[in-house]
């Protein structure tokens, strides 16, 4: 069964490319680049899952969110290269708002659904820690959107400011990421259908792939977005923060379903945090080498959208436990989101 999808991903990723350089339709080029964008993240996904089959759920949900990230960091690249900087600031904006709140909403559902009395359980510290993490994160974009809208003297040092925003964020991160990654006891849940070795390789494949394929998505999303009038925050909030986590967020649901809570957790909850407080920080430095830099000042209403969201994710998670409702809760959250997001 993976050996087939692995070979429809390649004809896809061989397709977006054929499609982008043949000068196709720029819808018909953009549809292929996101169904190979997903592929991608689903091998991705699954060469990770083997390779997370020698250790416990910190390691192996840290390890998924970091590579299953992949897609999203290129395409974020690729945008600050194409001078889409808004698209670049929300889609990033837009992956944490997407995995705090549906994916984890979805999840919460799946489990509880699944669990003797409709009620998930899951280990405390990590809904803790990412909370802690999402609230750093959000208390520096707060600040330069505050300074920026009240046009005070350190609104013309913002760049400056995000620079070192990052640098502290990243400290914070991995002062928190390697003492949890040591906490995991557990090993060796189940065996693996890919060695090592095989596993790696084609991580590395797909990463490659990755990079391509970001490349042709980024080329046709300003034709698309034009043609049928949306906004670049709602393509960025929403397009494209899905396509570039669509099946490592179908990892984390899951997970949930089969009853794996801790790990569907730890893949959803990383991927929270590794976005707010690893990869927006080094896009923010990486963005330093192009012609429009990546910084932290966002829309206000998107300011206020990732302060609530933290709030709710603490609320909702922070006790070690999920029912429907909270989970019903969070996708509601979402959907109102890209509603204000599609009129913006």
């Amino acid at each position: 069964m993976e050996i087939v999808a692995l070979v429809l991903v390649t004809l896809v990723s061989v397709a977006a490319g054929v499609a982008h350089y043949l000068g196709a339709a720029s819808l018909l080029s953009f549809t292929i680049a996101a169904l190979a964008l997903a592929g991608l993240a689903w091998t991705v996904s699954f060469a990770t899952e083997q390779v997370g089959e020698r250790f416990g759920p910190a390691v192996t949900g840290v390890l998924q969110s970091t590579l299953g990230n992949l897609p999203e960091f290129f395409v974020v690249l690729f945008a600050l290269s194409a001078g889409e900087v808004v698209v670049a600031q929300t889609s990033l904006i837009g992956s944490v708002l997407a995995n705090a709140l549906l994916v984890l909403g979805l999840a919460l559902v799946a489990g509880s659904f699944r669990s003797e009395g409709k009620v998930m359980s899951f280990g405390r510290r990590l809904p803790n820690d990412t909370a802690t993490l999402l609230l750093v994160a959000v208390f520096i974009i707060a600040l330069v959107g505050v300074s920026v809208a009240a046009d005070n003297s350190a609104a013309r040092h913002v760049k400056a400011i995000s620079i070192i925003g990052a640098v502290c964020l990243l400290g914070v991160y991995l002062t928190w990421l390697f003492p949890y990654l040591r906490s995991d006891k557990e090993r060796a849940r189940g065996r693996a259908r890919l060695g090592f070795a095989p596993a790696a390789m084609l991580l590395l494949a797909a990463g490659v792939g990755a990079a391509f394929v970001s490349d042709w998505f980024v080329a046709e999303l300003r034709p698309t977005i034009d043609r049928f009038n949306i906004s670049a925050t709602f393509a960025g909030i929403v397009i494209v923060a899905i396509a570039g986590n669509a099946v490592e967020n179908a990892v984390g649901v899951t997970l949930a379903w089969k009853r794996q809570h801790d790990l569907a957790i730890s893949v959803i909850k990383n991927s929270v945090s590794q976005v707010a407080a690893f990869l927006f920080p080094l896009l923010v430095l990486c963005s330093l080498f192009f012609a429009q830099s990546l910084t932290f000042s966002i829309a206000p209403v998107l300011i206020v959208a990732l302060l609530l969201t933290a709030i709710a994710v603490w609320q909702i998670t922070g006790d070690g436990e999920g029912t429907i409702f909270e989970g019903v809760a969070l996708i509601a959250l979402y959907v109102i989101l890209a509603a204000v997001a599609l009129y913006d």
